[in-house]
């Protein structure tokens, strides 16, 4: 066969069965093997044939794709990038989920296997998800949500792409903190909506800019995380909490609130949810245990009363029906587990160690980008860089030096007022610290004297 030429025909099954005394079940098996290696070929109705060499071959010409697709939608490549695994070697200070020592696997596995063997779980529940579990992040929220204002998602992204579609129309504008969450920027533009930033500082969002957005864009949505706000880990000032709500409020406007730091808190106690102080329908609640527990634990919550939330969850059938029982049944078997109690607890203490080593190894090796202020909890610091630094470049030369941070641009729905890096804390054990920021070091001063 070796020596066929190319298009040469092989004998039928039953030909080669007789000639080589072989079973059907061998011939058909070697064949397969023959195709897998791209030595032969099968043409439906015809038969098997000698495929020709790799060099003989037609390229295929994709080029039609291109006009056909039109231009691509902005966002895509930093999200990818942003959900990149880190190569070998290196030393993540980026990502957006707990190193896997920080994850309840164990308990996470049991619950799923338990779950798995019950029939009732394989089984189609509502739409909306599970009663109990929709219950379970009411009375989480705190708020005067109820289980029937729930609907359960899979995971914060899904949820909040949802949300942007059920309450908007393409072309709609949405306001964001700047700088805010990457997802959200790349959701709400592949949504179609005009996103305009609002400037947030180490209180959060600026009540004043905020209503004046309101004013002169004629928006109905804003988009915000109150709660250690990602990349920056802002939480919104006491003081700022109710002028925020009357912006929303005057402007007769819908506030998104994605509270994905919940459970994320280090120091101190977090304040309770926007949508406690919400009377009148105008917060949408969305709350994820990804961040908290395992990226694989893909379950989430959002929630809102009246007419937004029958959008809600007429929009989320339209997407993909419901998530599956078996999951939906081990998260509940989680959180209402006192595993999951010990879980939050242990790591409170383990972010916290994780956050000092990174700011200790800040002030030996990079003093000049230790943040004014510390986050209170969640998973980042948002370090500045020097002026004139190109923190794209930088992140590129700290990849080379084997450490992985992210560059601040990509959190920008504008032009960024200056250059920064998001350092992540949660990716990598305490005792790794040291060296990432030296890598770090070593590629900002070689950074700097390139350019």
């Amino acid at each position: 066969m070796a020596a066929a030429d190319p298009g040469t025909r092989l004998p039928s099954v039953r030909e080669l069965t007789a000639r080589h005394q072989a079973s059907p079940v061998t011939v058909a098996e070697a064949i397969r093997q023959l195709v897998a290696q791209g030595l032969v070929e099968t043409r439906s109705g015809r038969g098997t044939f000698v495929a020709a060499p790799p060099d003989e071959r037609r390229a295929p010409d994709l080029s039609w794709q291109t006009v056909a697709l039109g231009p691509g939608r902005p966002g895509g490549e930093e999200m990818q990038a942003m959900l990149a695994l880190p190569p070998a070697g290196a030393i993540p200070l980026s990502g957006g989920y707990l190193d896997a020592d920080l994850q309840p696997a164990a308990a996470l596995g049991a619950a799923l296997t338990r779950a798995a063997r019950q029939p009732a779980s394989w089984q189609r529940g509502p739409v909306e998800g599970r009663a109990d579990l929709r219950a379970w992040f009411a009375r989480e929220a705190g708020t005067g949500l109820r289980a029937d204002d729930m609907v359960i998602c899979p995971g914060g992204q899904a949820a909040l792409s949802t949300a942007l579609r059920a309450l908007t129309a393409p072309g709609d504008t949405v306001l964001v903190e700047s700088p805010t969450y990457l997802g959200a920027l790349a959701a709400a533009r592949a949504a179609g909506l005009r996103v305009v930033p609002v400037p947030a500082d180490a209180d959060g969002v600026r009540p004043d800019l905020l209503a004046a957005a309101f004013a002169r864009t004629g928006a109905r949505l804003f988009y915000c995380q109150p709660l250690y706000a990602n990349p920056t880990g802002a939480t919104l000032a006491a003081h700022r909490r109710a002028a925020v709500g009357d912006a929303v409020r005057e402007a007769g406007a819908f506030l998104i609130e994605d509270d994905y730091g919940r459970d994320l808190t280090v120091d101190a106690a977090a304040p309770p949810p926007l949508a406690a102080d919400d009377p009148d329908g105008h917060v949408i609640y969305l709350r994820s245990l990804t961040k908290s527990a395992a990226p694989g634990l893909r379950v989430a919550a959002i929630g809102a009363r009246g007419p937004a939330g029958a959008r809600l969850r007429s929009a989320r059938l339209l997407d993909d029906f419901f998530v599956a029982g078996p999951l939906q049944q081990a998260a509940l078997e989680f959180v209402t587990a006192p595993a999951w109690t010990r879980h939050r607890r242990g790591l409170r203490t383990a972010l916290r160690a994780r956050r000092e080593a990174l700011l200790a190894a800040l002030r030996r090796h990079l003093p000049g980008l230790v943040p004014p202020a510390v986050p209170r909890g969640g998973l980042h610091l948002w370090v500045r860089l020097p002026d004139g630094a190109d923190d794209v470049a930088v992140a590129a030369a700290a990849a080379a030096e084997g450490v992985v941070v992210f560059p601040g641009r990509p959190w920008y729905a504008a032009e960024p007022p200056a250059p920064h890096l998001r350092l992540t804390c949660a990716a990598a054990p305490p005792d790794l610290m040291d060296e990432a920021v030296r890598r770090l070091a070593r590629a900002l001063r070689r950074e700097t004297a390139r350019s």
